[in-house]
């Protein structure tokens, strides 16, 4: 959905500056980058500043602008500066304006322990251990079951699984849904059923409150850039919220942009643990959800075939088919891995 004329966009970004305190722009640069949003360096005397404006369809109900505003408020609030600053929004046109994060995106291989750590620190200080939070809604696609975890897997696959069925869906990309992906969940939910049941861990159990943690949702290094002197920011909290921290774990370390290695996972699991004592549970729920996991991000990788998603993209950065041929294989070498 469009944001207006450059001359709508440019008196909308004038108001949310005054809002924030600030005069008026001098230019708006357009970035690359926004993967499912459009964004903007606003140049004003008083330095740069970030201007984010939010995709908006009838098919994609998530309210991306509130859900990333008031996780910025809250993660300011508890001293966190890793982040952009939230100035100012305006619901009505869907547009935020955040300080501006100097920095690169960080290369595939080239993730150290020491930013696995500054991942953990962030995920610690997002959860004090005077309780959780309050006031934050859930995360975008929250699960607080075993048998909540599946089926939003499952209904993901089944979207795809639809969607392939149809005379618009790609052949090769229909062909690998239905022949491949589709019954290689299949197993995986069966057999996590099967695992859950060996261990004594109910399905349908629900995570207390207690035990629910902040999440930023979308976490990785995909969304994070190094800074020039070496600290490492976080960015994109648009589906953030309250989450089971397994969810956390299990997204940081399956994200496939710019990976962890999985030999970081036992030491980030051991400081999530310790965010979260009374949760015994918790290495069990990551051990059973991984292979889960790597599968949703299967599905997430295709969603470019999807038409919401594919609008998004296109809203966002254009240049459709690459993508898709990019994303498809992926997905592919992702889905032998679990076989």
């Amino acid at each position: 959905m469009m944001h207006g004329s450059g001359s709508d966009l440019e008196r909308q970004a004038a108001r949310l500056m005054a809002r924030a305190g600030l005069s008026a722009p001098q230019r708006l640069e357009p970035l690359r980058g926004g993967r499912n949003n459009r964004v903007f360096a606003v140049h004003a005397p008083e330095g740069v500043f970030f201007l984010k404006a939010y995709f908006r369809h009838p098919g994609d109900p998530r309210d991306r602008l509130h859900a990333e505003f008031s996780f910025l408020e809250y993660a300011w609030a508890r001293g966190l500066r890793t982040i952009p600053r939230p100035l100012a929004r305006d619901d009505a046109s869907g547009l935020g304006l955040y300080t501006f994060l100097e920095g690169r995106l960080l290369a595939p291989g080239e993730v150290t322990a020491a930013h696995v750590e500054a991942a953990a620190r962030f995920y610690v200080g997002l959860n004090p251990a005077d309780g959780p939070a309050s006031g934050l809604p859930d995360g975008s696609e929250a699960c607080f079951s075993l048998a909540a975890h599946l089926e939003c897997v499952a209904q993901r696959v089944g979207r795809l699984a639809d969607a392939a069925t149809g005379p618009d869906f790609r052949p090769d990309a229909a062909a690998f849904v239905l022949d491949n992906l589709a019954p290689v969940w299949e197993t995986w939910r069966d057999g996590t059923r099967d695992a859950a049941a060996r261990l004594g861990l109910s399905m349908n159990a629900a995570l207390p409150p207690a035990l629910r943690r902040v999440s930023p949702s979308d976490f990785g290094f995909h969304n994070a850039l190094l800074g020039r002197d070496g600290d490492l920011f976080f960015v994109d909290f648009e589906y953030a919220g309250m989450d089971d921290p397994a969810k956390t774990v299990c997204d940081f370390f399956c994200q496939p942009d710019v990976p962890a290695s999985p030999a970081a996972l036992p030491d980030f699991l051991r400081r999530v643990c310790g965010n979260s004592p009374d949760d015994a549970d918790l290495p069990a729920r990551v051990e059973l959800l991984l292979p889960v996991y790597r599968l949703k991000w299967c599905c997430i990788m295709l969603n470019e075939f999807l038409p919401v998603s594919a609008a998004r993209r296109e809203f966002a950065e254009g240049g459709a088919r690459a993508r898709r041929d990019r994303q498809l294989a992926l997905a592919k070498q992702t889905l032998l891995q679990l076989r």
